[in-house]
């Protein structure tokens, strides 16, 4: 692996504030210590800072040169609600609350490159470093671009970074097209008429009705969608009756569940067919039903130019290990909704072994502080790649 020498000299302080942000998790919009920590360093650094965007962001700009050229760098802050069971010295020291994703490192990945391209000052344009608030379903992304972020911090182009187990931390996987699929939500309610569980003819059973739907559910992705799309619906909570009282057949079903697909034309067909299934079941079985289908996150798909450039980058600091096909995932990222407004890559960068077993959003996983030098070449070789001094 190639890195600038530069960077070396950092790693200490680096791999310690990474630690610190560990320590210390924030969930989504609740991120005022690390979004304060890095809006310090940012202005240490001498960057231009904006706080406050979406709440609890921060978007630090450097600009040099004339170059016309204009980038984002994303990383996400935000921690999960969930106990850390890990034994390690830096843990959490927030009950309740970890940082299982990764979103430390990416945080502090972001913040070396940072300062390694502000001390330098190797290229010719401007970046936007853009630390976003709330990605684990809190809706950070979208609230950024609602509140002007591509208006007031114009981009040619914007990339994401997020750690992956399984990969080496000097590997890193660069692929264009669909890499992500799109994260959406729906409930159904089916209302019928309560009754005494012995006397299932006086009423109309919305529990049979549920067990019904649920299983057709499986029809949608084994015989409506081609099966050269791939898709998800899962049925996750259902909601239902007294365990105290086994003899009430209750006069509701409350499901719900996530869809995920990869093209608009997939996630527009979920939305359809789950209410197809949940009408035509209701009408089955002569009882109401109310559907909501929330269309939460769209898919993240690599642009091709832009993932092009991310691939020269990260040849250059991994060599022959940069992967250009490895499968997609059906988890979601809001880095799509940065996607939506200016040509994206979104590139996989290797955390080690999953020691344990811990991958992502698991109680012991840790980020892999091996990783943040391999982090902040492959932003700093981007930038100065893409932004070529004139």
């Amino acid at each position: 692996m190639s890195f600038p020498d530069e960077i070396e000299p950092d790693l200490p302080f680096l791999t310690s504030l990474r630690r610190n942000l560990h320590a210390h998790p924030e969930l989504g919009f609740e991120e005022e210590r690390t979004s304060g920590i890095v809006a310090t360093l940012l202005e240490e650094a001498g960057l231009t800072v904006h706080r406050g965007l979406g709440k609890t962001g921060v978007v630090g700009t450097l600009q040099v040169g004339n170059g016309r050229r204009r980038i984002g760098l994303r990383a996400d802050m935000d921690a999960l609600a969930m106990p850390e069971k890990g034994n390690r010295p830096y843990k959490s020291t927030i009950p309740g609350k970890m940082h299982a994703c990764g979103h430390d490192g990416h945080t502090t990945m972001l913040l070396g490159a940072a300062r390694h391209l502000a001390a330098t000052r190797s290229f010719s344009g401007t970046v936007h470093f853009i630390f976003q608030p709330a990605e684990e379903g809190r809706g950070g992304a979208k609230r950024m671009v609602d509140e002007g972020l591509f208006d007031l911090f114009p981009c040619d182009a914007v990339y994401g970074l997020h750690n992956m187990p399984g990969l080496a931390a000097d590997e890193m996987a660069v692929v264009e097209g669909p890499q992500l699929a799109s994260s959406d939500s729906w409930r159904v309610t089916f209302r019928g008429t309560g009754t005494h569980g012995a006397k299932p003819h006086l009423g109309k059973d919305p529990i049979t009705a549920a067990a019904t739907f649920i299983s057709a559910l499986q029809t949608i992705v084994g015989r409506v969608v081609d099966p050269l799309q791939p898709a998800v619906v899962s049925a996750c909570s259902l909601q239902a009756g007294d365990p105290k009282a086994l003899n009430v057949i209750p006069d509701t079903v409350e499901i719900g569940g996530t869809a995920r697909a990869y093209t608009p034309e997939v996630r527009d067909q979920l939305e359809e067919e789950i209410g197809r299934l949940a009408h035509g079941t209701a009408a089955m079985f002569n009882i109401a039903v109310d559907y909501q289908f929330e269309r939460r996150i769209p898919p993240v798909v690599n642009d091709a130019d832009a993932t092009a450039r991310a691939l020269k980058a990260a040849t250059t600091v991994f060599g022959e290990n940069v992967l250009t096909r490895f499968p997609r995932s059906t988890a979601g990222d809001d880095f799509a909704f940065f996607g939506q407004n200016a040509p994206g890559c979104y590139v996989w960068l290797g955390n080690g072994p999953a020691v344990d077993g811990a991958l992502h959003h698991n109680t012991a996983y840790d980020f892999n502080d091996a990783a943040i030098a391999s982090g902040v070449a492959f932003w700093t070789t981007l930038v100065e790649q893409e932004l070529r001094e004139e």
